[in-house]
Formats: C-alpha cells, structure tokens, sequence
C-alpha cells in the first residue's frame, strides 16, 4: 500500500469517521479518550498541501511522545503510542497506526496558541519592523532578522480552526481565558521552552519559537496536540545560525520559502510540490529526530 493511500485509510478506521480532521491529525472519539492519527500531510498559509511528505506524521508523533516524557512533572495528555495499549478494536489497523498516532486523555481545550519566541523572526519580526514590539511587548531598537532576544517572550494568538490567528496581548487573552489561566500557561510555556531550548542547543539545534496548546484535563491544565515538533517550532542548525538573514530551517518554513519563491498568491488551491522539495523536506525533518533524540528509530516505522 503506498503513502497516499495509508493516509486516506485512516478516515475508515472501524467504520466511523474522525470527529475532527484538522490540517494534520485526525482524531477518534473512543469515548473516554481520543485517538489522535498524524497524517504525512503538510498545510501552509491556511492550506492543505495536495502533496503529502512522507514520514513527516511518524517524526511529529514520535517527537511529541519524548518531549511529552521529558516533561513529566507537568500534566500533558498522553497515554501511549504503543499499539498494544490500544483497545482491541485498534489491533487490526496496527501496521496504518504504528508510530504516528497516539491514545490521549480528553481535554477541554484552552482556545489560544500559546507562542514562545526566543529569536526575532516571522511574523513577530515583521511586527517588529512595524512598531517595535511584538504582541504589545516593547523590544530594543536595532535588532536584527533572526537575532537572539535577551529572554524568552510569550506571545499568545487566537486559535481559529479555520482562517488566520491573531496576535494578540497577554491582557486580552486574559479577557478570554482569565487572569488565572493565562498567567499559568505563561508560566508553563516559558518554562518548558527554555528547558527544552537549552537541551536542544547542546544536540546542535535552535529552537526559534514554538507554539503550545493546553486544556483542562481533571482540573488541571495539561498540555495537549503537540510539543516542540518541526509543525510547531522552527529549528535551526547552530553550526549554520547567523543573525541578520533568513536561517535553513529544519521545519516547514521550507515549504513556505518555496511556495513563496514559486509564485502562489496564498490563495487556495494550494499547488503540488515537486518532488525535489518534497525530498528535502523529509530529509529535514529526520535531521530534527537524529539531533534531538537519536533513540528513536525511524526505520522501525518504515521512515
């Protein structure tokens, strides 16, 4: 069965369809847990690429599960990715699952993007550039593309399932989720990107900025979807960083470049990616698996 074909199965699993299929992960309702399928598929500027990147859900998947066990004194909402811990109903889809999916805990969702940017870059370079500031966040003149910021700034988004999120200040995202939780998931998010920051570093990597999510599960705020994969995070090689020009990322900034090179107005529908791309970006997205954590084994997952 090849690659395209895998990934169309996952909507037949046991004869029902996901309850959510995002741009990425496909998610089953097993009543009381989720089921969450990372498909290879690959989204830019609010668009499902035609052209899936082969591999890419296994090395999302298998990042996450780390992190998540990296940081396990802080509640998140896996349970296993081991197919054999799954509900018997699950076994005979073993080999479309093995690797790129995970069982969960529900959550009630906390609907902000919990942004951590560690470097000037994107969108919050752009803001900057504009108005010297980045999510209302005054920042010292005369800094570069790229450059390394002082510390860590926690700048939130709206989370939209459709459409643009939109920066916005930590006082208004307070208006939406409250005081309470949004000083908590400051906290949390700051905490967990400079930790992860500093051991990424010393495996020859840089994490830019990422992106967290979290929910309410038993009461308690857990973190939840994805952790410090290429999806969320932009990666930089340290050999290769220098601020004031665009770095080779390890994440789908590839795509974008390109697709901004190939002269798409963003407007839907997206269009196929050659296939010298689409090998190039797999490639990065291994790099990221091999520095970071080379006990996990791709080849296992026929990656």
């Amino acid at each position: 069965m090849n690659n395209k074909k895998k990934i169309e199965s996952y909507s037949g699993l046991y004869g029902i369809e996901p309850v959510h299929k995002g741009k990425v992960r496909d998610i089953y309702d097993l009543g009381d847990k989720l089921l969450i399928v990372v498909s290879d598929r690959i989204s830019a500027y609010d668009s499902i690429l035609p052209t899936l990147i082969p591999g890419k859900g296994v090395v999302l998947n298998m990042i996450s599960a780390k992190w998540f066990d990296w940081f396990d004194d802080i509640p998140n909402h896996k349970i296993s990715t081991d197919v054999n811990d799954y509900p018997d109903s699950l076994k005979k889809f073993a080999s479309l699952l093995k690797g790129r999916s995970m069982l969960v805990r529900k959550a009630e969702r906390i609907d902000l993007e919990c942004i951590v940017r560690g470097y000037i870059t994107g969108s919050g370079w752009r803001e900057y550039c504009e108005l010297g500031s980045v999510c209302g966040i005054s920042l010292p003149g005369g800094l570069k593309d790229s450059q390394k910021l002082e510390e860590p700034i926690f700048t939130p988004s709206t989370k939209a399932d459709s459409g643009h999120d939109e920066n916005i200040t930590v006082e208004k995202a307070a208006s939406i989720v409250g005081s309470d939780t949004i000083e908590r998931i400051k906290q949390l998010s700051l905490r967990i990107f400079t930790e992860a920051s500093r051991y990424a570093s010393g495996k020859g990597i840089l994490i830019a900025d990422t992106k967290f999510e979290f929910g309410f599960i038993d009461g308690e705020i857990a973190v939840i979807d994805e952790i410090l994969t290429p999806d969320s995070s932009r990666f930089w090689l340290t050999e290769e960083y220098q601020p004031g020009r665009k770095q080779r990322s390890l994440d789908k900034q590839f795509i974008r470049d390109y697709l901004d090179e190939s002269g798409w107005n963003h407007e839907p529908p997206a269009p196929e990616l050659p296939l010298d791309i689409v090998q190039k970006t797999t490639e990065r997205y291994k790099i990221s698996v091999e520095r970071l954590f080379d006990d996990i084994d791709l080849e296992r997952y026929g990656v």
